[in-house]
């Protein structure tokens, strides 16, 4: 895998990837950023929650459970001191769908967060790391 960060002006950077699909990274307008994109930090959050989400997704159709929709709402903190790596996250994940089976959407969230997800368990590496779930009914 590989990826191509280009300079774009300032602390304005654009990331480039093998996918052939770009992104665009600002640093916040205290060291000099325009705002006009997420920051580095935020992407691997994001990243992270893609990929879990993408786990949970695939292992609950697999267990032929009728979701209809995942949402990972991640939280974090950070050290105060640089490097400002982060310290604690959380993965909080809302299912929805037909009559889910709580069991197998725990199973799903554990799978991803122990086994399948590389950027959770990457993560987990250098910060403390949690899961939980909601299930929500679909209409």
């Amino acid at each position: 895998m590989k990826v191509r960060v280009k300079w774009v002006e300032d602390v304005c950077f654009m990331g480039e990837a093998e996918s052939s699909h770009a992104v665009i990274m600002d640093g916040s307008p205290e060291i000099g950023g325009r705002n006009l994109g997420m920051r580095p930090m935020e992407m691997l959050l994001l990243a992270m929650g893609g990929c879990s989400s993408i786990d949970v997704v695939t292992i609950l159709k697999k267990s032929r459970q009728p979701i209809t929709n995942c949402v990972a709402e991640i939280t974090a903190e950070r050290a105060d001191e640089i490097p400002k790596v982060f310290t604690k996250i959380h993965a909080h994940f809302v299912v929805t769908g037909k009559n889910l089976n709580a069991t197998q959407v725990e199973r799903a969230v554990s799978l991803s967060a122990d086994k399948y997800c590389s950027a959770s368990i990457m993560l987990g590496k250098a910060a403390e790391m949690s899961h939980s779930f909601e299930i929500q009914e679909a209409e």
